[in-house]
C-alpha cells in the first residue's frame, strides 16, 4: 500500500490508518520511529503523510505504511480515500481530554464503514501526564467492540511497540510472532512514573472482569 512515489519492498507491507481527534498525539507517536520520519511522503490530494515503519520479527521483516492525517480531521471527518484499502487501524485518544475519548465511537464507525473486519487497536495516549481525566475504569469501548486496548505515552516511548505487535500478529495469523532487535526510536522526551502506571494497569485488568455499563454510548452523534 505504498504511494505512487514510494518504493515497494519485497517483504510484507500493510496500510495502517491512524485516526483520532486532533491533538491526541498521533503525529508525535508515529514520528518516534526514526525510519518512518526519515522516509515519510506527503500526498497533498488526500492531505496525508505516509510514514513507512519497518519492524524485524522472528518471521522476517514487516512494514506498516502508517497514514497520518496531518491535521485534516479538524475539518470534519476524513474522506473515504484515506480509509480505502486500509488493512489495519489505530484509534487514538488523549487520557487528559475526555472529549477525545467520547469521540472514539465516531472514528470506529468511520473505519468500519469503509474497511470491513480489519484489526483495530485503541490507544489511550499521554499517560505520562499527571492530571489524567479519563480513568482506567471508564475505558470500556474496546470491550464493547472487541478491540485491543493499550495505554501509551508517545513522548516517553512507553508501549510504543505494542499496537504494532498486536496488528502484526493478527495480519500474519501468528500469535507467537515477536519483534527482534532494537527499534529505531527517538530518545524519550519525558519519563513515565512506572509505579503509578502499574497501579493503573492493575485497575485496567480488574475492570476487565466488571460487567459493562448499560449506557448506550455507541451512537454519539
Amino acid at each position: 500500500m505504498a504511494l505512487p512515489n514510494q518504493q515497494t519492498v519485497d517483504y510484507p507491507s500493510f496500510k495502517l490508518v491512524l485516526v483520532g481527534d486532533g491533538g491526541t498525539g498521533k503525529t508525535t507517536f508515529v514520528k518516534r520511529h526514526l525510519t518512518g520520519e526519515f522516509e515519510k511522503k506527503y500526498e497533498p490530494t488526500i492531505g496525508v503523510e505516509v510514514h513507512p515503519l519497518d519492524f524485524t520479527t522472528n518471521c522476517g521483516k514487516i512494514r506498516f505504511y502508517c497514514w497520518d492525517t496531518a491535521g485534516q480531521e479538524k475539518f470534519g471527518g476524513l474522506r473515504d480515500g484515506y480509509y480505502i484499502n486500509g488493512q489495519c487501524a489505530i484509534i487514538m485518544f488523549d487520557v487528559t481530554a475526555r472529549l477525545t475519548y467520547k469521540n472514539v465511537p465516531i472514528w470506529h464507525r468511520d473505519i468500519c464503514r469503509v474497511c470491513e473486519n480489519i484489526p483495530i487497536v485503541l490507544c489511550g495516549n499521554k499517560v505520562d501526564v499527571k492530571n489524567r481525566q479519563v480513568k482506567a475504569k471508564q475505558v470500556t469501548y474496546h470491550r464493547k467492540k472487541n478491540l485491543q486496548y493499550y495505554e501509551i505515552s508517545a513522548k516517553s516511548n512507553y508501549n510504543f511497540e505494542k499496537p504494532f505487535l498486536y496488528l502484526a500478529r493478527k495480519l500474519a495469523g501468528k500469535s507467537d510472532l515477536i519483534f527482534v532487535g532494537e527499534l529505531a526510536l527517538r530518545p524519550p522526551e519525558v519519563h513515565i512514573d512506572m509505579a503509578e502506571q502499574q497501579k493503573i494497569d492493575a485497575e485496567l485488568k480488574a475492570t476487565a472482569n466488571v460487567p459493562l455499563p448499560d449506557d448506550d454510548d455507541d451512537f454519539i452523534e
